[in-house]
């Protein structure tokens, strides 16, 4: 399941806002072998996963790098020139995998896992290689190389997850209702977006 980048119906759960730009697929990530691992999912019309766009290093400006959801991809150009549509605004709400890491061990492995994620949470843009490769979300604010990762949005409520709501009837339970496996655990989670990295602009003396 996880070995494809997020896709299923239903992986757009709000109408808007929408702010799309374009971009060329080489300057995506994790994205094929512009990851830690090399080997993740292709970009491909009908995936929809949530990206990182710019470089991979904080020379480069990570980690206050634009991101987004893939909304569409014209593949009519040599590959890694593709044109890959891009959501960027804030406030949009979309499906995705997210992996339950929280932290790395410093030796390019998981040490902590969240087993009890909550509504608000922060969700990074991670390119570290433990990620399954359908997978480029997790709960680290640094990867497996100790980098700092983009922030990409937070864990929120998809429509059918509120409590005796209207939309799907009554819900008395929530996916944030779960306890999670003291491991590795990759599922899909709705994700309220951010264009905002995180990072102060500042530093004050």
């Amino acid at each position: 399941m996880t070995a494809e980048f997020y896709g299923a119906l239903g992986w757009e759960t709000s109408s808007g806002p929408m702010i799309v730009v374009q971009v060329h697929e080489n300057d995506c990530w994790p994205v094929a072998d512009n990851s830690g691992s090399g080997t993740k999912d292709e970009l491909a019309d009908g995936l929809h996963p949530v990206i990182a766009i710019g470089g991979r290093t904080t020379a480069d400006g990570r980690p206050e790098n634009v991101t987004g959801v893939v909304i569409s991809v014209f593949e009519g150009l040599t590959e890694p020139l593709d044109l890959v549509q891009v959501n960027i605004a804030t406030g949009y709400i979309v499906k995705n995998y997210v992996a339950n890491i929280l932290t790395y061990d410093g030796q390019g492995a998981p040490a902590t896992f969240e087993t009890a994620p909550v509504p608000g949470q922060p969700v990074y843009v991670d390119d570290s290689a433990d990620l399954a490769e359908g997978v480029t979300l997790s709960m680290s604010a640094l990867n497996e190389g100790g980098l700092p990762n983009p922030l990409a949005g937070y864990l929120w409520y998809c429509q059918t997850e509120y409590a005796d709501a209207a939309v799907g009837g009554p819900n008395a339970a929530a996916t944030f209702d779960i306890v999670l496996a003291d491991e590795l655990v990759q599922q899909a989670y709705c994700i309220l977006l951010t264009s905002d990295s995180g990072q102060s602009c500042c530093e004050v003396a």
